[in-house]
Order: structure tokens, then sequence, then C-alpha cells
């Protein structure tokens, strides 16, 4: 039996013409999360800090999925500049010290905010 896709937004953050997560049977696809709190970009000039808030949007979106960071497995990173992998990777790490994910970081030119210095997509599992 195939369940038909299920979409998350978590409060606040509804944006036009995108889900912040889809599940679809055990599968939960996040969108790509930047370091946004209330509309502002949070850590301007600070890999660390951005990392944070754009996990801090995952670990969100995955509750009102029904999930958790636990529950990831495989995780996708565009880094505007390879300065800023040094501080996505410690936070990155730490959260998933016991059981990394898979995991892939692309370095980019640019992403569509100035004061963005990455943007982190998340899949996770978890029996529906």
């Amino acid at each position: 039996m195939t369940k038909s896709p299920q979409r998350f937004d978590p409060p606040g953050a509804k944006f036009t013409g995108m889900s912040q997560a889809i599940r679809t049977g055990d599968f939960i696809t996040v969108s790509g999360q930047v370091a946004l709190k209330d509309g502002k970009v949070v850590g301007v000039g600070d890999p660390k800090a951005q990392a944070e808030q754009c996990f801090a949007n995952i670990a969100a979106a995955l509750k009102e999925a029904g999930a958790g960071l636990s529950d990831v497995i495989n995780l996708r990173c565009y880094l505007v500049g390879q300065n800023s992998y040094a501080g996505y990777g410690a936070v990155k790490n730490e959260l998933f010290k016991d059981n990394p994910p898979c995991s892939t970081a692309v370095i980019i030119s640019a992403l569509l905010l100035p004061d963005l210095l990455m943007e982190v997509e998340a899949v996770a599992w978890r029996p529906a």
C-alpha cells in the first residue's frame, strides 16, 4: 500500500511554493534550511551560529513530522566558501557524534541572501 505524501510546516515557517518537510511512508525529506529566525538572518559572518540555526530549523520541521535529529540518515550542505565548513562541521559532528548520517558538503559561490553562509537539507527515516 502506498501512502500519499504529507506536508509539514513548523509554526511561522510557511513559505509560498514549498513545504518545509514531506513525509512519504517512513521517509521524511526536509527542504534546505538556512539561518533564518523570525525572518532575519542569524549569525551574520559566523558559520557556527548559522549551522546551529540551520539544524534548529531542521529539528523543528522534523518534530512537526513526528521525528527528530536522531532519525536523520542523510545530510546535504551547500556552503558559501570553504571557510564556512569548520563551523558547520563542528556543529554537525557534535549533533551526530554517536550515529552520523551519510552526508555531502558542496562549496558554492552564493545563496539567495548575501549574508547566508550555508543551506542544509536532511532526509530522515522513522516508521510511520
